[in-house]
């Protein structure tokens, strides 16, 4: 005789899943709006001094300058320069910025005053820089505080290079300490032989101009492999990240960015800030 095969069984009856309410769904899409608006006027009022002098509330005018004009690219550059008001600011410059005319070097944004200038020498144990001495010359004449920096390269002879700057620079009164760029690590050698080349080369150039280096670099860089076994160094320091807007306390100049626009100067240059006004400037360089 055959079975009922359904006997015995039970049936579950689901509930229906609720549909979001059309309430919900509107306090959603409304939370986000408001975040973001929220978001956007809180940036446009930290930096409204910027914006305001972009968008000309400050003139009452739009000025559109040409392209040799003093230009800071945008509006945190603008924002740093006025979070820094009495420190000196200077720049950085190498043949990359092709033919310097020094003479229309003064200031940015037609109210900051340039005060300074440091200068690439020389590139490894081979390289001196295509516009060194024209560049060395012309910011003396200009009465800009000058110094010149050496382009590390990790993977050749540290004394080499170093004999390289020492020939090509050659340091007056008045001008600032000589500078280790290093930005690289090496492909070659273990990150202890790099400290012991940066180090040979630091007490070489000591040795030789009676003054200790300054040491350029980034701010990971510095962090990660320079800040403690090198802490008896001054640094100068590079960061261009959008929230950076404050020297550290600890780093003597700050590179706060790459594309400012400086008259007499073709292209984009960096920016740079020390930590301090220009009276202790010169008190840093040599006598």
């Amino acid at each position: 005789m055959r079975r009922n095969s359904s006997r015995g069984k039970t049936t579950i009856k689901r509930k229906p899943r609720k549909k979001p309410s059309f309430f919900s769904a509107k306090l959603l899409r409304f939370s986000l709006i408001t975040f973001v608006v929220v978001l956007f006027f809180g940036f446009a009022y930290h930096y409204r001094e910027g914006l305001a002098y972009y968008f000309g509330f400050k003139s009452n005018k739009i000025q559109f300058e040409k392209a040799e004009a003093k230009r800071i690219s945008d509006v945190r550059n603008y924002q740093v320069l006025e979070n820094h008001q009495g420190k000196a600011i200077g720049l950085d410059v190498s043949e990359f910025q092709g033919t310097i005319d020094w003479t229309l070097v003064e200031t940015i944004e037609n109210a900051y005053s340039l005060n300074f200038v440091f200068i690439r020498a020389t590139a490894g144990s081979d390289r001196e820089d295509k516009k060194f001495k024209e560049n060395w010359l012309g910011a003396k004449k200009n009465k800009m505080i000058r110094g010149a920096y050496h382009y590390y390269r990790p993977n050749e002879n540290s004394l080499e290079q170093a004999k390289l700057f020492i020939k090509t620079v050659q340091l007056q009164k008045g001008d600032l300490p000589p500078v280790l760029d290093i930005e690289k690590l090496p492909k070659e050698q273990s990150l202890k032989n790099l400290k012991i080349g940066l180090k040979r080369w630091l007490k070489a150039i000591e040795g030789h101009y009676k003054v200790k280096p300054i040491i350029y670099t980034g701010e990971k860089y510095y962090d990660d492999f320079l800040k403690e076994e090198f802490s008896d160094y001054l640094f100068w320091i590079a960061n261009y990240n959008f929230y950076r807007e404050k020297i550290g306390g600890d780093w003597l100049f700050w590179q706060f960015t790459e594309k400012a626009s400086v008259s007499g100067i073709k292209g984009n240059v960096d920016v740079n800030i020390f930590n301090g006004d220009v009276e202790q400037l010169r008190f840093i360089t040599l006598e």
